[in-house]
């Protein structure tokens, strides 16, 4: 008879095993814990639908600049609708290239086939996609610093609470199973909450720098077209005069 009742001790849980009851009954330090990795979840999740809706307007809005770039419009005008003022990073990068070319062209006697022409050209668009990617690839750092660092904050939460919890044996001086699960299974929540958090953000950090990467070699690669052109149309405005 005692070994069918201890059998019955064994194989019912003091408390349930349900995320909310795993929070309320954990260790103060532990909630701490948990409630540090939720908060820090959702702002990766946040970070995560932002630079997802980022990377696709900038993408459809550079489409349809280089689709209006190249149907062989007039520069000036183009500059005037979309460079003066850019509102993405393409447009950017060609108001910056076009705005210097404009502003040489305005010093009397200069040759704007020269190196130096050149090179400012060269240099106002390399400025502008550097500061274009700074301003897109905000908050990939922290998506880098959460990816390592949030299972070992779990890790933390679980060891606290493992201690406390054998704590609590000692005291209790009752080994069974519905005394032991219950706050082991309260530690090791946490250590999943640091998984939970850890892992999307590591997929989208490498996600991310992948297709920043690739953002920034377009923008390059249309930088170094369009000074192509300048250099052509420098040339020309020269053997005119």
């Amino acid at each position: 008879m005692d070994q069918a009742v201890d059998a019955a001790n064994l194989a019912a849980p003091a408390t349930s095993l349900s995320p909310w009851s795993l929070f309320l009954h954990a260790a103060l330090v532990v909630k701490l814990v948990m409630i540090g990795l939720a908060i820090t979840s959702v702002w990766v999740w946040a970070v995560i639908f932002d630079k997802i809706f980022t990377l696709r307007r900038v993408q459809r809005q550079a489409d349809e600049f280089e689709d209006e770039f190249w149907s062989g419009g007039s520069l000036d005008e183009l500059y005037e609708k979309n460079g003066a003022k850019p509102n993405h990073p393409m447009a950017a990068v060609f108001g910056a290239g076009m705005g210097e070319w404009r502003r040489s062209a305005r010093i009397s006697g200069i040759d704007m086939s020269s190196e130096g022409v050149k090179q400012r050209i060269d240099r106002a668009m390399a400025i502008t996609i550097t500061r274009e990617m700074e301003r897109l690839e905000r908050w990939i750092t922290f998506l880098a610093t959460i990816g390592p660092v949030a299972p070992f904050i779990g890790l933390f939460g679980t060891v606290w609470g493992i201690m406390h919890a054998f704590g609590s044996i000692a005291q209790s001086q009752n080994t069974s199973l519905s005394v032991v699960a219950p706050g082991i299974s309260e530690a090791l929540f946490a250590t999943a909450l640091g998984l939970l958090t850890a892992i999307p953000a590591v997929i989208a950090y490498n996600y991310f720098s992948s297709r920043l990467g690739l953002f920034a070699e377009r923008l390059e690669a249309f930088a170094t077209e369009f000074a192509a052109i300048l250099s052509r149309q420098s040339e020309e405005k020269e053997k005119q005069d």
